[in-house]
């Protein structure tokens, strides 16, 4: 979890990317949906930072993206690397893990009510809940889950001591904190963090709602094909149609 914020806030500290310091929540998850063992991280990150002495809220550079994800992975496994080694582990972990590339998932998280749905259901959860236990019949039990390849409901079914051994290797030492928090998110970090709202507030740029054109109240037609309704420029916006103007004529 060190390893993976620091690798983000160096590349969001570079002006090529944001320049900025973003707010970072992470979140370590040990468990596939087959409960087998395979800790991640789950990072949700802030579209844009508090820049310079002045603090003022900045956007990302590029509309498509927050970092690069090629140069994220690369920068990661080097601090993992360095961490393993200050730690004294680095000796268990195959040479050739280092000369392979490693891929890190980015993608945009949305907004609104589609990051506090994220947040609602990834945050606190547990490796597994009651509704995907089937049966317990015969000191065996019988649980489902999604394949994360083909999207099909798969079950699997185990002997009770090997359920719970499965179950247990999720169960984190007492004390560890599971959800952590880096940059504007920061324990550390209040006094940057309560002038966030203010400074992102007195970066919009959205027209008063007198400056707005009459909307006809005529309801106009969203295309079919949701991904026509893309931004084109970044590809991650949502264009909303709001009226339809007609073509500059001549002048009768």
């Amino acid at each position: 979890m060190t390893a993976a914020a620091a690798a983000l806030l160096t590349l969001t500290a570079d002006p090529r990317y944001l320049g900025a310091r973003p707010g970072v929540l992470a979140v370590l998850h040990t468990w596939t949906r087959a409960l087998l063992y395979h800790p991640h991280v789950h990072m949700l990150v802030t579209a844009g930072g508090l820049r310079g002495p002045d603090r003022t809220w900045v956007p990302p550079t590029h509309a498509a993206f927050l970092v690069p994800g090629r140069a994220l992975s690369r920068l990661f496994r080097a601090k993992v690397r360095a961490g393993l080694r200050k730690a004294g582990l680095l000796d268990q972990a195959s040479p050739t893990v280092w000369r392979q590339e490693w891929v890190v998932h980015v993608q945009h998280a949305g907004t609104g009510e589609r990051v506090l749905d994220y947040l609602a259901r990834y945050v606190f959860r547990i490796a597994i809940v009651n509704s995907r236990l089937e049966r317990f019949e015969d000191g065996r039990v019988t649980f489902r889950y999604r394949d994360g390849r083909t999207g099909t409901t798969q079950r699997c079914t185990l002997d009770a001591v090997s359920f719970i051994g499965r179950f247990l290797q999720h169960v984190l030492p007492q004390g560890f904190s599971k959800v952590r928090h880096y940059g504007l998110f920061s324990p550390s970090r209040h006094d940057l963090l309560a002038q966030a709202p203010a400074q992102l507030v007195a970066t919009t740029t959205s027209p008063s709602p007198s400056a707005l054109p009459p909307i006809d109240p005529a309801p106009v037609p969203a295309p079919a094909n949701p991904a026509s309704r893309r931004c084109p420029a970044c590809g991650i916006g949502v264009l909303h149609l709001v009226e339809i103007l007609p073509p500059c004529g001549p002048s009768p």
